[in-house]
């Protein structure tokens, strides 16, 4: 009789503990939405990046994680450009960024990232911008990064000028962590 009372215990002792750590895991932040499973993939960039452009000229960019891990800077340059500066952080459901230009306008774009599955694109809509007159105004548009494993990357940066999109496409490859 004592055997199967220890038992019936030992099983209640283990469920209660089961689900005390899963409530203990929910509860200090654990369990990521999705936004922040997006966002995980942008911090995992941290570090040198090198490659190409569509034009096989150099492209260099760094990813830099700050603010108590809640934002990236990316500093990227591009052959031929001044260096540009992008903010990602989290925002409700998304990842949102500020995009430094130097043609001095800091456009805003979001991305929401997809309800299940491997993140393997985050893709940046235009949502407005800093210091930018009009929409016919060369701006930075859009921007599509697809993490195709955690050594390789491409950026696919899309201006905007008078209604007619220009891509710049970047294949990039970790130099360093």
């Amino acid at each position: 009789m004592r055997m199967g009372l220890t038992k019936k215990w030992t099983s209640i002792v283990v469920v209660i503990v089961t689900v005390g750590g899963l409530g203990a895991g929910f509860m200090s932040g654990r369990a990521m939405s999705r936004a922040q499973v997006a966002f995980e993939k942008l911090r995992e960039l941290r570090g040198s990046w090198e490659g190409k452009d569509d034009h096989g000229m150099v492209v260099k960019t760094n990813f830099k994680v700050m603010v108590s891990d809640t934002m990236v800077m990316e500093t990227l340059f591009a052959s031929g450009m001044e260096e540009m500066v992008t903010l990602y952080s989290v925002s409700g459901n998304g990842v949102v960024l500020l995009h430094y230009c130097p043609t001095n306008n800091q456009p805003r774009m979001r991305a929401v990232p997809p309800p299940d599955g491997d993140v393997k694109e985050l893709d940046f809509i235009f949502e407005g911008a800093g210091n930018l007159p009009n929409l016919e105004t060369g701006h930075q548009h859009r921007l599509v990064i697809q993490f195709h494993d955690k050594d390789h990357i491409t950026e696919r940066w899309t201006w905007r000028q008078k209604g007619k999109d220009t891509d710049m496409i970047f294949q990039l490859s970790r130099r360093d962590q």
